[in-house]
């Protein structure tokens, strides 16, 4: 289940130069909740994101999303997990790795996503199952913060099912 991701970070000598600076593996690590295990490869404080920022961005204090910037994570969902139902005020990427996810939304109308298939999620209410009793689903998640959807000018706000 817990295969390794590697990131490989690029950066610049002080003359300029393009140079790799960071190649390293990270393993996912099961979240409190017990329906996945994630692992956060980068993060950037702003968007746009600023490259002269040597911080490395796995080590960026991030929640789901990061108030002003961006998340690149990768999520294990674990085989019958499901997520709780929740919205963020961000676009996310979703690109599946391996296995199959069913996205639901809060009417319960749900899509199968599998293997090389991509989900841009808009901000909607949503939750998350991976309806294999036996394989994990793999995801890449790029999340960036993005301005709330509103209904008559008032913006849906952020919310997770406890």
């Amino acid at each position: 289940m817990n295969v390794p991701i590697r990131r490989i970070v690029t950066g610049h000598t002080p003359e300029g130069t393009a140079v790799f600076t960071s190649d390293k593996e990270f393993e996912t690590v099961i979240i409190p909740t017990g329906d996945a295990a994630m692992s956060t490869l980068w993060t950037t404080a702003t968007v746009p994101a600023d490259c002269n920022d040597e911080t490395d961005g796995a080590k960026r204090d991030a929640g789901t999303t990061l108030k002003g910037g961006s998340v690149i994570r990768i999520v294990d969902m674990l085989p019958g997990a499901s997520s709780p139902l929740h919205r963020t005020d961000s676009i996310d990427y979703g690109i599946i790795i391996s296995g199959e996810i069913e996205l639901e939304l809060e009417n319960k109308v749900s899509k199968r996503i599998g293997a090389g298939e991509i989900i841009i999620q808009r901000g909607t209410l949503h939750k998350w199952k991976n309806p294999s009793e036996t394989e994990v689903c793999r995801i890449v998640f790029v999340l960036i913060e993005a301005k709330p959807y509103e209904i008559n000018g008032l913006p849906l706000p952020e919310y997770m099912q406890h």
